[in-house]
């Protein structure tokens, strides 16, 4: 098919699966149904109709793209070998991020098990996760991975609370943390050596990765994960589950999709129709990296972000009628900032070894931007006052009375704020009427 066929157009169109007819659906074997299942799951559809017009073409260019059941079982379009072993998943911490992660995680297939100091077993329920209050069942359950969801402060007494003897050897160990020294350091003391150590920081929360995390930053950094071996691809594999996001098209209905692109695939399994937009999402920006340039990196970014925000936070800044772009911007940040917890911003501060070099630098900064400002003000003062210039505004008829020199005693000099403003007793010996006065003052 000619290069033109694979571009972008409003009036795409399908064909069937190989352009077969339909054949009425045999008794699935228990890797098709196990498959269906994991796929069904991850789109959010069920039941075997969706009112889906599948007699359109598909581009032969695509065509490499589609994956195809054979003998029930789900085989990558280059004939390579099955799809891998779904990973069991750990989430030790179950609050707003912990949540987030094993939500997203389940939809892909993977089995997920949660504990918590609070019971979230009805949420865990509605969203096909396991939740598993005791710590010791937890670990007796067997997780490939543990991913420590924890806050910063409570991270030490949460790792050490673990019964690291019950896991298999060879769990591998991740964390979300902000800062990534500190984490780094603390799994490198607590775990023995035979357990994979994954530094990672999805550089996203429930809020900004509500919709998806494409294009997102993840930072990552492979700790100690042993190579070429089952943990280095149990690590892959989860690092995969990020970096290669495919969601679901949200919604559709008979006739066009209202799609533009053509990275469109079919799968048909036996009477279940799923459609996937392959990359309508293209997963995260994977940025790997070692621990300490992410927290020289993240002092000068996310940390000034927070100061900033928790500054403006005092100053009560209001929406006005007027507001401009910046401005509604500030309070964007200012909103975002006080919505975590003080605790998060005391750990970036306390757990991240360059923080208190920002805030120095921060603080120089300020006071630069107060001598530049009141440097100016000093000029103009001194003409005013030395040099005798008038006042900007003021007629220069008012200036042909004669005035003795003026200053103000040392004493009353407290700083340049001292000759912004006359003293209103001194008006007269300035040759000002009192109207004058008055605009001088304002």
């Amino acid at each position: 098919m000619a290069a033109s066929s694979c571009s972008t157009s409003s009036s795409l169109r399908f064909r069937a699966i190989a352009g077969q007819p339909r054949r009425r659906p045999q008794k699935p074997t228990p890797a098709l149904v196990q498959t269906k299942r994991r796929l069904t799951s991850a789109s959010g559809l069920s039941g075997t109709r969706h009112g889906l017009n599948v007699r359109r073409p598909l581009p032969e260019c695509r065509l490499a793209e589609v994956a195809h059941v054979s003998s029930g079982e789900l085989t990558p379009p280059d004939g390579g070998n099955q799809v891998a072993t779904d990973l069991k998943i750990g989430i030790v911490g179950f609050g707003n991020f912990g949540k987030f992660l094993a939500k997203a995680l389940s939809k892909y297939g993977h089995t997920v098990i949660a504990t918590s100091r609070t019971d979230y077993s009805e949420y865990c329920r509605n969203n096909g996760i396991q939740y598993i209050r005791s710590i010791d069942a937890f670990c007796e359950a067997q997780p490939d991975i543990i991913f420590i969801c924890t806050s910063i402060l409570s991270t030490e007494s949460v790792l050490r609370s673990i019964p690291i003897h019950k896991l298999q050897q060879g769990t591998i160990f991740a964390d979300v943390l902000s800062v990534k020294q500190f984490p780094r350091n603390l799994l490198l003391e607590v775990l023995p050596e035979e357990f994979g150590i994954l530094c990672t920081h999805p550089m996203f929360g429930p809020e900004s990765g509500k919709n998806g995390w494409g294009g997102l930053p993840f930072v990552y950094d492979k700790v100690r994960i042993a190579e070429d071996g089952v943990q280095d691809e149990k690590c892959n594999q989860f690092l995969r589950i990020f970096e290669q996001e495919a969601s679901p098209l949200p919604s559709y209905g008979h006739g066009d999709t209202g799609l533009t692109t053509v990275s469109i695939v079919i799968l048909a399994l036996e009477d279940v129709l799923l459609i996937y937009d392959l990359h309508a999402s293209q997963g995260c920006r994977m940025v790997e990296m070692t621990c300490e340039e992410h927290d020289r990196h993240a002092a000068g970014s996310q940390f000034i972000t927070h100061t900033i925000g928790r500054i403006l936070s005092y100053l009560n800044l209001e929406s006005t009628p007027i507001n401009t772009k910046g401005y509604e911007t500030l309070l964007q940040l200012t909103e975002n900032t006080i919505s975590d917890s003080f605790d998060l911003y005391y750990g970036l501060f306390m757990y991240n070894v360059n923080a208190t070099a920002q805030i120095e630098n921060l603080d120089r900064a300020f006071e630069t931007v107060k001598q530049k400002l009141f440097g100016r003000l000093h000029d103009i003062l001194r003409k005013q006052i030395v040099e005798r210039v008038p006042f900007q505004g003021v007629p220069n008829s008012n200036r042909d009375v004669e005035s003795p020199y003026f200053l103000l005693k040392s004493e009353e000099v407290k700083d340049l704020s001292s000759f912004a403003v006359p003293a209103e007793d001194k008006s007269e010996l300035l040759g000002l009427t009192k109207d004058t006065a008055e605009v001088v003052k304002a």
